[in-house]
């Protein structure tokens, strides 16, 4: 159950990753509730997940969820660039997280 709380986390951390971008340095009403509402949910999630899993192990994998899911966004939504090195490392975070999950 702390890994599936700890995946929502991250996915309301891409959430508020992206968010800040829309809230336009917080001058906008409504994306400023969403992105921090995201973040609110976020760290609940991530702490419920804290009371069974490792915190370095815990942190790394929201971080890299949140890393991953804001990049590929990015690409998408922001239209940054998807140069076939920024791929790669992308696909190296994923990597780090898989490892981090089946090693805990």
């Amino acid at each position: 159950m702390s890994w599936i709380l700890l995946f929502f986390a991250g996915l309301f951390e891409i959430g508020w990753a992206i968010g800040l971008k829309y809230t336009d340095g917080f001058t906008r009403f409504v994306p400023t509730v969403l992105t921090v509402a995201s973040m609110i949910v976020s760290l609940t999630l991530l702490g419920l997940a804290l009371k069974t899993l490792p915190v370095g192990t815990a942190y790394a994998v929201w971080t890299g969820i949140g890393t991953v899911g804001t990049a590929l966004l990015g690409i998408w939504l922001l239209g940054e660039p998807a140069t076939a090195i920024r791929l790669g490392c992308i696909a190296l975070i994923v990597c780090g997280i898989m490892g981090l999950k089946f090693a805990a």
